[in-house]
């Protein structure tokens, strides 16, 4: 029973769902249940897919040891929490902590994340002992690793490269339909005092020149009211609306190479 697994920042689930709905080999789909699942498993049951969850302290029943379905082929989903980021040092721990447990029951392991400000530029070197027994991969183009997750939606790092330079007039925020969602949270927008919060998000806009927001077209619709939330965002900071095309090649590319890794057809 081969098991891939996933292990992604909330902010790319979405295309961790359009992987998993259009893969009609996917015999099976866990979650792992670690309190970072919800939006996830909401919009799997949406779209109808079925998925199991897994308490993180059943992990141990998926050992490969343990295994008597050699054709079976399983994807295992494992959400990060999102306010990690604003920490990178413990970001990195976090992450590097869970390959090390997660490849004790996965024979491939695809991070979806980026370079994340360089925390992840040496993931390669640093599980290069797994090569043989859980390859560890993470979003790439065809030359290198990409920035973040915005840069894989765009297609990769020169496509990165390219939207910057056109937009370089003035600062420009770069949503999705998940950053948009979750603005707020990445921001560390306070629930309780959120004007005090944003009316210093406003004095650093004007300082660093930003002064626009882009929605980007990812071609996917499983997270509602994406035009509302950025024109919601753009109205708060009297920003102008532009829009970019991005997509799910980048996605899709790095999911079918490491899954013919381990599980050739």
């Amino acid at each position: 029973m081969p098991i891939l697994t996933i292990l992604s920042c909330k902010i790319l689930q979405d295309e961790i769902i359009h992987i998993l709905e259009n893969d009609s080999s996917v015999d099976e789909i866990l979650v792992v249940a670690n309190g970072q699942e919800s939006d996830f498993t909401e919009k799997l049951r949406q779209v109808g897919q079925q998925y199991r969850l897994l308490s993180p302290s059943h992990l141990d029943a998926f050992k490969k040891e343990n295994r008597s379905d050699s054709e079976k082929y399983t994807v295992m989903v494992y959400m990060v929490e999102l306010a990690l980021h604003e920490f990178p040092k413990i970001l990195k721990e976090e992450v590097y902590r869970l390959i090390d447990e997660l490849s004790r029951y996965s024979d491939g392991i695809l991070m979806f994340y980026g370079l994340c400000g360089n925390v992840f530029d040496k993931l390669d070197v640093d599980f290069s002992h797994l090569e043989t027994t859980c390859p560890v991969r993470i979003l790439r183009d065809d030359t290198r690793t990409v920035d973040d997750c915005v840069g894989a939606t765009l297609g990769g790092c020169q496509e990165y490269l390219d939207t910057l330079k056109k937009l370089s007039e003035h600062g420009t925020f770069l949503f999705t339909p998940m950053y948009a969602h979750a603005w707020r949270e990445i921001m560390r927008v306070d629930p309780d005092k959120p004007e005090k919060t944003i009316k210093m998000l406003r004095k650093v806009n004007e300082i660093t020149g930003y002064k626009r927001v882009a929605k980007i077209r990812t071609g996917l619709d499983y997270t509602d009211n994406f035009d509302e939330k950025v024109d919601e965002f753009a109205e708060i900071f009297d920003f102008e609306v532009l829009e970019i095309e991005g997509g799910q090649s980048l996605f899709e590319k790095c999911y079918a190479d490491i899954k013919n890794e381990i599980f050739p057809c």
